[in-house]
């Protein structure tokens, strides 16, 4: 018997399971810190050039400036002459020119304490270092999943989550004391890198120990866990004001998972597929025994049947080239990537940039959260009835909600934090379900290289994201535009790619360019096609 038939002799998710996702969810807080921190330690308080001050008043500013205009506004010419000449409802942010040099910043500090830019003065000319920092810490994520997903099929899920969590917890604590910006991006770069690291990992480690039946539901669990981390970071940032006490604070708890050492398994089908079959056979009789079904030696094969050998010899014969060789499977790959691309670039634009919407950064930054739970758990009921509507539908409301924010004047600060939690919420739904959905159009043949792609698009949208606010130096609403079309576009692609709710997975890519529907499937879905000949999925059409 297969594996799958083993997880089901033995309980497919079982004590065994159910523990083991215990300490999978729990990393899920402290990545969820980590990806959002930035938020909170990258943001820009209201500031004025330390040159507007009158000759002989180096205590700092006049009490009662106004502090109150939100960062944004691009570098302007501030006149010499006495602060008390100054208008004290001029905006905070407004700079001098070059040719009136500035001695430093004084930054209000009614919110934070300190953040990398009071630090490292990261405003005017400088301004534009915070979101390639940003940036930066993306594309860590991007390495991380290229380097710790090939090690991982090397070595294994469990050595690559320990050496993960151990190596963010003494990066993170290392960013801490940062003694300048780059020494802090570079240090956030390997943060980033172990996030993907422990996120792709322990996702796999869960779900292959986890019987198909809960497979989805499993997946939602652990996406509940970085929820809660989402929200739980707007209490701990709002507690600690100092960047550096707050990354401190996220990162000193990672060494608590040295316990991990003793009480994480290893991956009993990787053991199988790396022929490790003692040590296999060993944690799945711990696994049945744990879950109550305890098993003898002789209840099953530690083998793959001669049919699975042979789907196996078969997938190695496949390249990524074959996800765009043939006419339909070519255009449903590029709709795909399009789809991951886009949901992450709005996703993390929506939040890593909460600050832009006018309201209190710690109220959004929970808010936010919150929204998190509801659009994963809308998925698990929407699916069942349709994978291409629920994919058009969360597509559109993000995109319209987005886009809907930039009619709405900036005072009405509440009515565009709404909007942004709607568009937020839409976008939450569509990214859960992108998973979901290209495993089952892209064939088994080429299944994994289609969501390894796919994976690498979204670490693109990822890069990207902190780079889109850039565009509010030629308008303001521009970012929102930017969010508020590009899963639009997504929407109106999803309409050409088929239905696969109810429908038998394609196994070849035979199986996508003449697809079968089965009898269960409405004959108006858009997976029904006509027959169609055979034709030689290795030529290129």
């Amino acid at each position: 018997m297969n594996f799958d038939e083993i997880l089901d002799r033995i309980g497919g998710f079982g004590r065994f399971q159910k523990t083991l996702y215990v300490w999978i969810c729990l990393p899920q807080i402290f990545l969820a810190f980590h990806m959002l921190v930035s938020v909170f330690t990258g943001a820009v308080p209201p500031h004025l050039c330390r040159s507007a001050w009158p000759t002989g008043n180096s205590g700092g500013p006049e009490p009662g400036l106004n502090f109150s205009i939100a960062p944004g506004e691009s570098c302007t010419s501030f006149q010499d002459g006495p602060l008390s000449q100054l208008n004290h409802s001029l905006p905070i942010t407004e700079h001098p020119s070059s040719s009136n040099s500035c001695a430093g910043w004084e930054f209000s500090k009614e919110v934070f304490l300190s953040t990398i830019v009071t630090e490292w003065d990261l405003v005017c000319e400088n301004a534009t270092l915070n979101n390639i920092g940003s940036s930066i810490y993306m594309f860590g994520l991007l390495v991380g999943a290229v380097l710790f997903g090939a090690l991982a099929d090397k070595y294994g899920r469990r050595i690559i989550i320990l050496t993960g969590l151990a190596v963010q917890a003494i990066f993170g604590v290392g960013v801490a004391f940062a003694p300048n910006f780059y020494i802090y991006v570079l240090l956030r770069f390997v943060v980033g890198m172990t996030v993907s690291a422990v996120i792709m990992n322990a996702f796999v480690l869960g779900t292959e120990w986890t019987g198909p039946k809960k497979r989805m539901l499993a997946g939602v669990i652990t996406d509940y866990f970085f929820g809660f981390g989402y929200i739980l970071l707007a209490g701990v940032a709002y507690l600690i004001r100092d960047w550096r006490k707050l990354q401190l604070a996220i990162s000193v708890p990672g060494f608590l998972f040295v316990f991990y050492i003793w009480v994480l398994p290893k991956s009993a089908r990787w053991l199988m597929a790396n022929k490790k079959h003692e040590e296999a056979l060993d944690l799945i009789r711990k696994a049945a025994l744990i879950n109550g079904k305890p098993l003898v030696d002789n209840d099953f094969e530690l083998c793959q049947s001669a049919n699975n050998s042979e789907k196996i010899q078969d997938l190695r014969k496949y390249t990524v080239i074959d996800l765009v060789r043939t006419p339909r499977m070519r255009k449903q790959s590029l709709i795909l990537f399009y789809l991951w691309f886009v949901n992450v670039l709005v996703y993390y634009g929506l939040s890593l940039n909460i600050s832009d919407f006018g309201m209190n950064i710690y109220l959004t930054q929970m808010i936010f959260g919150l929204v998190e739970m509801p659009a994963r758990t809308i998925t698990l009921f929407t699916l069942n009835r349709s994978r291409r509507i629920s994919q058009l539908a969360f597509l559109a409301v993000g995109g319209l909600a987005c886009l809907l924010t930039i009619f709405v004047p900036d005072d009405l600060s509440i009515v565009r934090t709404v909007l942004a939690m709607v568009g937020k919420f839409g976008i939450t739904a569509s990214l859960s379900i992108v998973y979901i959905y290209s495993a089952e159009i892209f064939p088994t043949v080429i299944r994994q290289n289609g969501i390894g792609m796919g994976s690498m698009c979204a670490r693109v949208g990822g890069v990207i994201a902190p780079i889109i606010y850039l565009l509010r130096n030629i308008s303001h609403h521009a970012p929102m535009v930017v969010f508020g079309l590009c899963p639009l576009i997504g929407a109106a692609l999803t309409m050409f790619l088929p239905e696969t709710a109810h429908n038998p997975l394609p196994d070849t890519i035979e199986d996508v360019e003449c697809p079968r529907v089965s009898a269960t499937a409405e004959k108006s879905q858009h997976a029904l096609y006509e027959e169609c000949p055979k034709q030689n999925p290795d030529i290129i059409l």
